[in-house]
């Protein structure tokens, strides 16, 4: 399984693909479950960051647990969660945010 993530250029916030837009939490993300869908997210992804949206775009690996879809890799579970040094700040701060590793 896999979710398309960017950094969304006018901030560098890093967001997910999901319902049609770019979402700051990767809690509802477009999941692909074959290669079609992998494809169509790809394409979404280039067209975004040839309209300047955003940058650094890339499906990644996730798996559902617990009905919460979560990165695979550690980095990603980072950009998910936010900075590791507070946790006052950034997305793990968030009552609805993910968990970094």
């Amino acid at each position: 399984m896999k979710v398309l993530t960017a950094n969304r250029l006018a901030d560098g916030i890093a967001v997910w693909y999901a319902n049609g837009g770019w979402a700051e939490t990767i809690d509802h993300a477009d999941i692909a479950h074959d290669k079609a869908a992998e494809d169509r997210l790809e394409a979404i992804g280039a067209k975004a960051s040839a309209n300047n949206e955003v940058v650094d775009v890339n499906l990644i690996d996730v798996t559902v647990v617990n009905g919460a879809v979560e990165a695979v890799r550690l980095r990603e579970k980072i950009r998910a969660a936010g900075p590791t040094t507070r946790n006052d700040l950034g997305k793990q701060a968030r009552p609805q945010a993910a968990r970094a590793a």
